[in-house]
């Protein structure tokens, strides 16, 4: 028979429950989480710091490395201090409030990610209005946006997933709250609330990639018709780090949230959630510094005055 009582905090299965694996997991995923640290904080950093880089391209992507510090900071130290203690209980309110923040991180990660297609359509295909149609007031208002729909979006899926009826057994098959492996525990019927995940994830999903996909048809249409090389090389380097990005990015969510239920493997939704709630957000701004020479040039220009200001003091 079902255990009814009502539960009042969650356990999270994690990655796997083998010992031999707990400590070199909670080392790679520190590893990763301070890289995470690092790139995204130097980033910022580095784009406050250098006026070269005061462009609505690098405003966007400051913002992203925001995201994705947050993005990344809601579940792995929850992950590695499970690892840590083998402490993998979650309150029934701290479940709430992870899946939330990140559920708002990812909508603001999708819609940056939209909005940097169009800043790189405006600069390719309309090079002579785009000190208008970006400038900063507008920018600030599209950021403000993102972040809006990310609110709203995670308030709609905190809403449809806790009005579910929760009852023991309260192990949730993940290494944190994610929305499918918390409604999979749910004891009342839960596929209008399946639906509307899906529904509302497809949206933002197809709408983003519409947007994406739209203004990339135009750039290279636009850089096909380019016949100057440096140009030609040019647009196609400023595109290849979002491209990339946006490649990982939705492919994963896409695997993870526009499927079946029924069709789900929670060992598999695992290793895929692993890629973008940790490896993406490692990933942006190596993929970004590695293939932009401006970020290399401005951090060059950083270490160069780092050097001179140590050579006074000492």
């Amino acid at each position: 028979m079902e255990n009814n009582t009502e539960v009042k905090e969650f356990v999270l299965l994690g990655l796997t429950n083998a010992p031999e694996l707990q400590v070199p997991l909670f080392v790679i995923f520190t590893h990763i989480y301070f890289i995470t640290l690092a790139g995204n904080l130097g980033m910022i950093m580095l784009i406050l710091l250098d006026s070269r880089l005061h462009t609505p391209m690098y405003f966007f992507l400051s913002n992203l490395s925001l995201v994705d510090f947050g993005y990344s900071s809601t579940v792995t130290p929850n992950v590695m201090a499970g690892l840590l203690t083998g402490d993998k209980v979650i309150s029934y309110n701290a479940c709430a409030i992870q899946m939330f923040f990140f559920v708002v991180f990812a909508t603001v990660e999708n819609y940056l990610l939209t909005l940097m297609a169009y800043d790189r359509y405006a600069a390719v295909c309309k090079p002579l209005q785009y000190t208008t149609t970006m400038m900063t007031s507008v920018c600030a208002r599209l950021i403000l946006g993102c972040y809006v729909c990310g609110f709203l979006n995670a308030s709609i899926h905190i809403g449809n997933t806790f009005c579910l009826s929760f009852c023991l057994p309260n192990v949730v098959h993940h290494f944190f709250c994610d929305i499918p492996a918390v409604m999979a525990l749910s004891c009342s019927d839960r596929h209008v609330s399946e639906l509307v995940l899906v529904y509302v994830s497809s949206f933002n999903v197809f709408f983003a990639l519409l947007i994406i996909l739209i203004s990339y048809v135009f750039i290279f249409i636009t850089i096909l018709k380019m016949h100057s090389s440096a140009g030609y090389q040019k647009a196609l380097s400023t595109c290849g780090s979002h491209l990339t990005i946006v490649s990982i990015f939705y492919g994963t969510i896409i695997f993870m949230y526009l499927q079946p239920s029924s069709s789900h493997s929670m060992d598999i939704d695992k290793t895929a959630s692993v890629i973008y709630s940790m490896i993406i957000p490692m990933l942006n701004p190596v993929v970004y510094s590695l293939r932009n020479k401006e970020v290399k040039n401005a951090f060059k220009k950083l270490v160069e005055k780092a050097k001179y200001s140590l050579g006074l003091v000492f």
